[in-house]
């Protein structure tokens, strides 16, 4: 957090779109939702002291999700702002995703933070999906995945 005066910050956070590939071609990814207020979004979350912006998205999607992933590729970033409730300041925001590869472990052994971690195909994925911000960062991974497959075969 950077805080310019007590009404204005300036935050960061990291995350990833996590995939799966099923049955050769068709892939999934791993969304974190909430019953209330209904909500379904990436895993994202703000760094630790020290941390970089790859290792905050590497431990915040395992927290989030249970899950063990391997970082591919930046997909960029997404800025935003918004009022926060408990003080009326004014944040702005910038995420920081990257695509990521799940390695291991199980979506049942997520943190607190969300009442859910599901598997969703990808098209259901984005209509469940709260963010549009965060859609967009989704379509960007499903391009940049349908062209690495493209030159591998």
């Amino acid at each position: 957090f950077l805080t310019i005066n007590q009404n204005i910050q300036y935050m960061m956070s990291a995350g990833g779109v996590v995939h799966r590939v099923l049955e050769g071609t068709s892939m999934e990814l791993v969304l974190c939702g909430r019953r209330y207020p209904l909500l379904w979004a990436l895993p994202k979350g703000t760094p630790d002291k020290g941390e970089s912006i790859e290792e905050t998205a590497l431990r915040e999607v395992r927290e989030e999700t249970g899950l063990e992933v391997k970082v591919g590729c930046s997909l960029g970033s997404v800025s935003y702002s918004f009022t926060r409730e408990s003080d009326g300041a004014h944040c702005f925001k910038t995420v920081h995703f990257y695509l990521m590869d799940a390695v291991g472990g199980n979506t049942s052994e997520h943190d607190l933070e969300f009442d859910l971690v599901r598997w969703f195909p990808v098209q259901e994925a984005l209509k469940h999906m709260t963010y549009d911000e965060e859609r967009i960062v989704v379509t960007r991974a499903l391009d940049l995945v349908e062209a690495t497959n493209r030159r591998q075969t």
